[in-house]
Protein backbone atom coordinates (compact mmCIF):
# COMPACT_ATOMS: atom_id res chain seq x y z
CA UNK A 1 0.00 0.00 0.00
CA UNK A 2 1.15 3.39 -0.73
CA UNK A 3 1.03 5.77 2.35
CA UNK A 4 1.67 9.39 2.99
CA UNK A 5 2.37 10.78 6.67
CA UNK A 6 1.43 13.97 7.51
CA UNK A 7 0.70 16.10 10.64
CA UNK A 8 -2.76 14.80 10.80
CA UNK A 9 -1.40 11.31 10.99
CA UNK A 10 -0.85 8.67 8.10
CA UNK A 11 -3.11 7.74 5.35
CA UNK A 12 -3.09 4.75 3.21
CA UNK A 13 -4.16 3.88 -0.24
CA UNK A 14 -5.52 1.00 -1.52
CA UNK A 15 -3.91 -2.21 -0.82
CA UNK A 16 -2.08 -3.84 -4.58
CA UNK A 17 -0.67 -7.18 -4.21
CA UNK A 18 2.57 -7.89 -7.49
CA UNK A 19 4.96 -10.08 -8.30
CA UNK A 20 8.64 -8.91 -9.04
CA UNK A 21 10.89 -10.17 -11.80
CA UNK A 22 14.55 -11.18 -11.51
CA UNK A 23 17.40 -9.70 -12.93
CA UNK A 24 17.90 -10.97 -16.61
CA UNK A 25 21.26 -11.96 -17.54
CA UNK A 26 20.45 -12.79 -21.41
CA UNK A 27 20.71 -16.06 -23.41
CA UNK A 28 17.88 -16.61 -25.80
CA UNK A 29 13.64 -16.84 -25.85
CA UNK A 30 14.38 -20.71 -25.11
CA UNK A 31 16.39 -20.24 -22.10
CA UNK A 32 16.84 -17.31 -20.15
CA UNK A 33 18.87 -17.28 -16.61
CA UNK A 34 17.43 -15.38 -14.01
CA UNK A 35 19.17 -14.21 -10.98
CA UNK A 36 18.11 -14.89 -7.33
CA UNK A 37 14.26 -16.27 -5.97
CA UNK A 38 13.98 -18.30 -3.26
CA UNK A 39 14.05 -21.57 -5.46
CA UNK A 40 17.68 -21.19 -6.65
CA UNK A 41 20.46 -18.85 -7.68
CA UNK A 42 22.04 -17.47 -10.35
CA UNK A 43 21.85 -20.59 -12.57
CA UNK A 44 19.11 -22.84 -11.14
CA UNK A 45 16.11 -20.49 -12.90
CA UNK A 46 15.10 -19.47 -16.33
CA UNK A 47 12.02 -19.72 -18.93
CA UNK A 48 11.72 -22.44 -22.06
CA UNK A 49 8.88 -21.75 -24.43
CA UNK A 50 8.05 -18.88 -22.35
CA UNK A 51 7.40 -21.11 -19.16
CA UNK A 52 9.38 -20.67 -15.77
CA UNK A 53 11.74 -23.74 -14.67
CA UNK A 54 13.94 -24.28 -11.82
CA UNK A 55 17.00 -26.99 -12.45
CA UNK A 56 17.07 -28.54 -8.96
CA UNK A 57 20.89 -29.94 -9.29
CA UNK A 58 19.20 -33.61 -9.94
CA UNK A 59 21.76 -35.95 -11.44
CA UNK A 60 20.08 -36.10 -14.92
CA UNK A 61 20.29 -32.49 -15.08
CA UNK A 62 16.14 -32.49 -15.50
CA UNK A 63 14.47 -29.00 -15.47
CA UNK A 64 11.12 -28.90 -13.89
CA UNK A 65 8.59 -26.39 -14.59
CA UNK A 66 7.33 -23.83 -11.64
CA UNK A 67 3.96 -24.53 -12.44
CA UNK A 68 1.31 -27.14 -13.15
CA UNK A 69 -0.19 -27.30 -16.99
CA UNK A 70 -3.11 -24.53 -16.83
CA UNK A 71 -2.09 -22.32 -13.63
CA UNK A 72 -1.28 -18.76 -13.08
CA UNK A 73 1.04 -19.12 -9.56
CA UNK A 74 3.22 -22.17 -8.04
CA UNK A 75 0.34 -22.40 -5.40
CA UNK A 76 -2.49 -22.69 -8.46
CA UNK A 77 -3.57 -26.36 -9.29
CA UNK A 78 -4.06 -25.51 -12.70
CA UNK A 79 -5.81 -27.91 -15.16
CA UNK A 80 -6.63 -31.77 -14.73
CA UNK A 81 -6.38 -34.15 -17.49
CA UNK A 82 -7.31 -38.00 -18.02
CA UNK A 83 -3.94 -39.89 -18.42
CA UNK A 84 -3.05 -39.57 -22.41
CA UNK A 85 -5.54 -36.86 -23.28
CA UNK A 86 -4.06 -33.06 -23.71
CA UNK A 87 -7.23 -31.28 -22.88
CA UNK A 88 -9.37 -31.11 -19.19
CA UNK A 89 -13.23 -31.55 -19.40
CA UNK A 90 -16.29 -31.48 -17.23
CA UNK A 91 -16.30 -35.16 -16.27
CA UNK A 92 -14.11 -37.64 -15.84
CA UNK A 93 -14.97 -41.17 -16.16
CA UNK A 94 -14.02 -44.56 -17.99
CA UNK A 95 -16.27 -44.48 -20.49
CA UNK A 96 -15.10 -41.15 -21.95
CA UNK A 97 -11.81 -42.02 -21.45
CA UNK A 98 -9.86 -41.85 -24.53
CA UNK A 99 -6.79 -44.31 -23.08
CA UNK A 100 -8.62 -46.50 -20.48
CA UNK A 101 -8.58 -50.11 -21.78
CA UNK A 102 -5.83 -49.34 -24.92
CA UNK A 103 -2.42 -50.86 -24.80
CA UNK A 104 0.01 -48.13 -24.43
CA UNK A 105 3.49 -47.49 -24.37
CA UNK A 106 5.54 -44.12 -22.48
CA UNK A 107 3.78 -40.93 -23.70
CA UNK A 108 6.18 -38.84 -22.40
CA UNK A 109 6.81 -36.06 -25.68
CA UNK A 110 4.20 -37.41 -27.81
CA UNK A 111 1.91 -34.45 -29.15
CA UNK A 112 -0.92 -36.78 -29.44
CA UNK A 113 -1.33 -38.13 -25.25
CA UNK A 114 1.49 -35.61 -23.59
CA UNK A 115 -0.82 -32.55 -21.55
CA UNK A 116 2.38 -30.70 -20.96
CA UNK A 117 3.95 -30.98 -24.70
CA UNK A 118 0.61 -30.67 -26.35
CA UNK A 119 -0.11 -27.43 -23.65
CA UNK A 120 3.24 -25.78 -23.66
CA UNK A 121 5.60 -27.19 -26.65
CA UNK A 122 8.86 -26.65 -27.40
CA UNK A 123 11.17 -29.42 -25.00
CA UNK A 124 8.23 -29.42 -22.22
CA UNK A 125 6.98 -32.97 -21.64
CA UNK A 126 5.24 -35.40 -18.72
CA UNK A 127 7.71 -36.81 -16.19
CA UNK A 128 8.55 -40.39 -17.04
CA UNK A 129 8.31 -43.18 -13.65
CA UNK A 130 12.25 -42.78 -13.39
CA UNK A 131 12.02 -39.14 -13.35
CA UNK A 132 9.51 -39.68 -10.46
CA UNK A 133 11.64 -41.79 -8.62
CA UNK A 134 14.69 -39.23 -9.11
CA UNK A 135 12.67 -36.61 -7.07
CA UNK A 136 12.07 -38.99 -3.92
CA UNK A 137 15.70 -39.98 -3.99
CA UNK A 138 17.14 -37.13 -4.22
CA UNK A 139 15.16 -34.54 -2.87
CA UNK A 140 13.69 -33.26 0.51
CA UNK A 141 9.99 -32.66 0.70
CA UNK A 142 8.16 -30.59 3.19
CA UNK A 143 4.82 -30.25 3.69
CA UNK A 144 3.98 -26.46 3.80
CA UNK A 145 1.28 -23.65 3.11
CA UNK A 146 1.85 -20.79 0.36
CA UNK A 147 -0.86 -18.44 0.20
CA UNK A 148 -3.25 -20.66 2.27
CA UNK A 149 -3.02 -23.35 -0.35
CA UNK A 150 -1.28 -26.42 1.36
CA UNK A 151 1.31 -28.70 -0.92
CA UNK A 152 4.97 -29.88 -0.66
CA UNK A 153 7.95 -28.00 -1.18
CA UNK A 154 10.60 -30.38 -2.75
CA UNK A 155 13.99 -29.23 -2.22
CA UNK A 156 16.71 -30.95 -4.49
CA UNK A 157 20.45 -31.06 -4.26
CA UNK A 158 21.72 -27.31 -4.70
CA UNK A 159 19.29 -26.14 -2.49
CA UNK A 160 16.78 -24.96 -5.36
CA UNK A 161 12.81 -26.06 -4.72
CA UNK A 162 9.10 -26.30 -6.50
CA UNK A 163 5.93 -26.18 -4.90
CA UNK A 164 3.75 -29.00 -5.73
CA UNK A 165 0.19 -27.78 -4.74
CA UNK A 166 -2.41 -30.64 -3.06
CA UNK A 167 -4.55 -30.47 -5.96
CA UNK A 168 -6.25 -33.71 -5.11
CA UNK A 169 -8.36 -35.56 -8.18
CA UNK A 170 -11.50 -35.40 -10.05
CA UNK A 171 -13.62 -38.34 -10.93
CA UNK A 172 -16.83 -37.58 -12.58
CA UNK A 173 -17.16 -33.81 -12.23
CA UNK A 174 -16.48 -33.78 -8.23
CA UNK A 175 -12.99 -32.71 -7.13
CA UNK A 176 -11.86 -34.96 -4.23
CA UNK A 177 -8.59 -34.85 -1.70
CA UNK A 178 -7.68 -31.16 -2.70
CA UNK A 179 -5.69 -29.62 0.33
CA UNK A 180 -5.03 -33.00 1.51
CA UNK A 181 -2.98 -34.66 -1.26
CA UNK A 182 -1.13 -34.19 -4.80
CA UNK A 183 -1.75 -36.27 -7.43
CA UNK A 184 0.14 -35.97 -10.70
CA UNK A 185 0.56 -38.14 -13.90
CA UNK A 186 3.86 -39.91 -15.22
CA UNK A 187 3.85 -40.53 -18.52
CA UNK A 188 4.27 -44.38 -17.92
CA UNK A 189 1.95 -47.17 -18.37
CA UNK A 190 1.82 -49.46 -14.98
CA UNK A 191 3.96 -52.52 -16.14
CA UNK A 192 1.78 -55.44 -14.95
CA UNK A 193 -1.69 -53.39 -16.47
CA UNK A 194 -0.78 -51.43 -19.13
CA UNK A 195 -4.62 -51.19 -20.57
CA UNK A 196 -6.01 -49.87 -17.39
CA UNK A 197 -3.05 -47.92 -15.14
CA UNK A 198 -0.37 -45.62 -15.26
CA UNK A 199 2.20 -44.14 -12.23
CA UNK A 200 1.45 -41.54 -10.39
CA UNK A 201 3.41 -39.36 -8.20
CA UNK A 202 1.56 -39.17 -4.70
CA UNK A 203 2.04 -37.32 -1.99
CA UNK A 204 0.84 -35.50 1.65
CA UNK A 205 1.75 -34.46 4.45
CA UNK A 206 4.31 -36.59 5.34
CA UNK A 207 4.61 -38.77 2.83
CA UNK A 208 5.10 -39.17 -0.66
CA UNK A 209 5.72 -42.01 -3.23
CA UNK A 210 4.69 -43.45 -6.46
CA UNK A 211 1.40 -45.61 -7.23
CA UNK A 212 -0.34 -46.82 -10.00
CA UNK A 213 -4.24 -45.80 -10.77
CA UNK A 214 -6.78 -46.12 -13.22
CA UNK A 215 -6.26 -43.62 -16.59
CA UNK A 216 -9.28 -41.95 -16.13
CA UNK A 217 -9.36 -39.85 -13.32
CA UNK A 218 -8.57 -36.04 -13.93
CA UNK A 219 -5.06 -35.23 -12.32
CA UNK A 220 -2.22 -32.33 -12.63
CA UNK A 221 0.61 -32.37 -14.70
CA UNK A 222 3.73 -30.69 -14.10
CA UNK A 223 6.15 -30.47 -17.08
CA UNK A 224 9.90 -31.06 -17.14
CA UNK A 225 12.80 -30.33 -20.09
CA UNK A 226 15.93 -31.83 -20.53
Amino acid sequence: RAYATTSSGTLYGEQKEFTTLGDNNGGDDNDDDNNGGENGGDDDNGTINEHEYVDLGLPSGLKWATCNVGASSPEDYGDYFAWGETSPKAEYTSENSITYGEQMSDISGNAQYDAATANWGGSWRMPTEDELWELFDHCEWEWTQVNGVNGSKVVGPNGSCILLPAAGYRYGSALDDAGNGGLYWSSTPHDDDGYYDAYVLFFGNGYEYEVNHYRSYGRTVRPVSD
